[in-house]
């Protein structure tokens, strides 16, 4: 083989090698050297078997892996795409072959394998696909389906799209992009930043992939090859951000168990067999969990308590999901992406996207723009898209082909998505609110001399439109009867600016006065029957918590909604006495302090106090999601950063939270930190000169 490895003063990969199956061989192979705990941790969540090495905390996910059938689904994509697109099915096949290759030398870096006892497994052609799935199964949030049903039996039909927002647990980003028209070099600018859970390591990878064929720079999702979302080939660029769209549904299945032991399941055409098999999931320290594995006509079976007499009934909700019933994720336009030239060939690349459904823009160095939804969202009655449905009703059945996915021109020089309702909004019910898209929209359009680095500034804004319902029942309540102190918690938050700065002990102020307004509303008697355990399983949790959901609908809740007027005012005076009678908050930064998912957590009490405070709050650019009322710490935010200079692609910059390298102790291994605190960019290094080739 004529690989080639370089790292940039950053310890980003840089691989050349001969030919595309070559490079994605390469791909698997330096990544798993530089993050093995990481892959293996993704791959175990995949297969459902993270509980055996990391213990009973992880259960619940392995159930659900299980249940939701991850691992096999994605063996029957891999056979579709073995039968249709053979040549793709190879190229994925050399990178879990590169995987293996380097996952033993990565193992010996890693602390934690010895930690946990985990000894490194054996990658499959299909485990890139099971990841994919794994990452994206909880990507558009179909428990929030589970929490609308809560609501319309607590508050009544009326209320069920009442919280209807981007959720706890949602995935959102911005992303924007200006024609050359508005920038100085006069070639377009792509840029934006993903939103996820943070994770240490983080969920994106930035790499270089070059072969004869073609030399991409961008951000890929470790364990699956080449960079679906984020990318820069030289002529054309393209990055994504969530289309919040609706594509999984949840039926509500009536099952009973035959006299063979087996399972039938109630549908359109009455009692059928049900597939059913029986699988055990390993639990350190613990004995372990058998799971019945029940799949009906609709989907596999995500809830219910099976029961074991013949002719038993019992009740449970199934998933369906475009993946398990296409046999597709779009992997074809994997390698299609890394070759494109112009936005017509990533358009092109785009129509056989299937999961997650995403919002693209695109520009190239001839002036081509594109802005367009790319995957696969079923056709299917309006219900469906709100609440679980009943199995047996024809009407909840999925058309034969998928909706016709929205595109748009790119007016005014400048195009932003940002998980607003807008060009996606055939395709889903719950979004962002227009804060964010607003709030870039305006900053772009003062200027018509876009740069990289100006650009880049977008990224940090803080202004927090959202505070403004908030701010105008503070101003609503008067200062006449309050105690001084509380009069002067009012002045100075009508007098603050808005901007959520990690040194503001203003935007501190404001938090405090937010989350005890939304711990009283939670409170509030109308929520009553919202309080109560949810009926299901706790890794649905996120989506079902009252607090959280009352914190991020708090601008709807202050305006309309069940809680009467005089009951808000009364609850916005509370809150500013209680605030005023306490110790004065600290600044912003002070508890709003990152706190990523590490599979295997530091437990020294030292730990935790070692992650940083941060600016921006969730409806700011800067977007840092926590859950007022109940914590400050932020476990959302920007999972990486970029902009894309189509005049000069050595002017583009990236950065990621931590760094290159998964292996702690590594130079690499949170190096881009200090950057990501400050809104700042690391240079992306093109240049194979300015670079330092790796030995062996």
């Amino acid at each position: 083989m004529s690989i080639e490895v370089f790292r940039d003063a950053y310890g980003v990969p840089h691989l050349r090698a001969a030919d595309p199956a070559e490079l994605a061989f390469a791909q698997g192979r330096v990544t798993a050297r530089d993050r093995a705990w990481q892959l293996e941790v993704e791959r175990h969540r995949a297969q459902g078997t993270t509980a055996a090495f990391l213990g009973a905390a992880e259960t619940g996910w392995d159930v659900f892996a299980r249940r939701v059938r991850l691992a096999d689904t994605a063996r029957r994509c891999l056979a579709r795409l073995e039968e249709t697109d053979p040549e793709t099915a190879d190229w994925v096949c050399a990178y879990a072959d590169g995987v293996n290759d380097g996952l033993a030398e990565g193992a010996r870096r890693a602390p934690e394998f010895a930690a946990t006892g985990l000894v490194p497994g054996r990658w499959e052609a299909w485990t890139p696909l099971a990841v994919w799935l794994s990452t994206h199964i909880l990507f558009a949030g179909f428990p929030t389906k589970l929490w609308r049903e809560q609501v319309a039996t607590a508050l009544g039909e009326e209320w069920t799209e009442l919280f209807a927002a981007d959720g706890p647990a949602t995935a959102g980003s911005n992303g924007w992009l200006v024609a050359g028209e508005r920038t100085a070099s006069g070639a377009a600018l792509v840029a934006g930043d993903p939103h996820r859970f943070i994770e240490a390591p983080g969920v994106y990878q930035q790499i270089r992939l070059a072969c004869p064929a073609y030399d991409v720079v961008g951000l890929a999702v470790p364990g699956v090859p080449g960079l679906a979302h984020f990318g820069h080939t030289g002529p054309v660029a393209w990055a994504i951000t969530n289309a919040m769209a609706d594509y999984q549904d949840l039926y509500r299945e009536r099952l009973r168990r035959t006299a063979d032991g087996g399972v039938e399941a109630y549908g359109p055409e009455g009692w059928r067999p049900a597939a059913a098999h029986t699988e055990t999931v390993a639990v350190a320290g613990g004995e372990p969990v058998l799971v019945e594995v029940v799949e009906t006509a609709r989907g596999p079976l995500i809830t219910g308590e099976p029961a074991a007499e013949a002719g038993a009934e019992w009740e449970g909700l199934s998933l369906r999901y475009v993946p398990r019933v296409t046999g597709r994720l779009g992997f074809e336009a994997l390698p299609r992406l890394l070759a494109a030239r112009t936005v017509a060939d990533v358009d092109r690349a785009l129509d056989g996207w299937v999961e997650p459904v995403n919002v693209v823009l695109a520009a190239d160095t001839a002036g081509g723009l594109l802005h367009r939804v790319a995957g696969h969202v079923p056709v299917r009655d309006r219900a469906n898209a709100l609440r679980p449905v009943p199995a047996w009703e024809p009407a909840h059945a999925w058309g034969p082909a998928p909706a016709p996915l929205p595109r748009a021109d790119v007016t005014g020089g400048q195009a932003v998505m940002a998980n607003a309702r807008g060009l996606a909004a055939p395709l889903g019910v719950e979004f962002a609110p227009p804060h964010r898209a607003d709030r870039i929209a305006e900053l772009l359009g003062a200027c018509d001399a876009w740069t990289p680095e100006a650009t880049a500034a977008v990224h940090r804004d803080t202004d927090n439109r959202a505070a403004a319902p908030l701010l105008a029942a503070i101003a609503a309540a008067g200062d006449g009867g309050l105690p001084h102190a509380a009069a002067g918690v009012r002045k100075r938050l009508l007098d603050w600016d808005r901007r959520m700065e990690a040194d503001s002990a203003d935007a501190g102020l404001f938090a405090a006065v937010r989350g005890a307004v939304v711990r009283r509303l939670a409170a509030h008697e109308v929520f009553a029957g919202l309080r109560e355990p949810a009926p299901y399983p706790e890794v649905f949790r996120p989506w079902l918590y009252l607090g959280p959901r009352v914190g991020l609908a708090l601008e709807t809740l202050l305006t309309s909604g069940p809680v009467p007027a005089g009951d808000v005012a009364r609850i916005v005076r509370e809150a500013l006495e209680e605030v005023g009678a306490g110790e004065p908050p600290a600044v912003w930064g002070a508890t709003h302090r990152l706190a990523p998912w590490q599979a295997l957590p530091d437990p020294s009490p030292e730990a935790d106090a070692r992650w940083p405070g941060l600016g921006g709050d969730h409806d700011c650019v800067l977007s840092t999601s926590s859950a007022p009322g109940y914590t400050d710490r932020s476990a959302r935010a920007s999972a990486a950063r970029y902009v894309w200079d189509l005049a000069d692609r050595e002017r583009s910059g990236w950065i990621v939270p931590f760094g290159a390298s998964g292996v702690a102790g590594d130079p690499h291994h949170d190096d881009q930190l200090p950057l990501w605190l400050r809104g700042e960019l690391a240079p992306v290094t093109t240049d194979w000169n300015r670079l330092t080739k790796e030995q062996g």
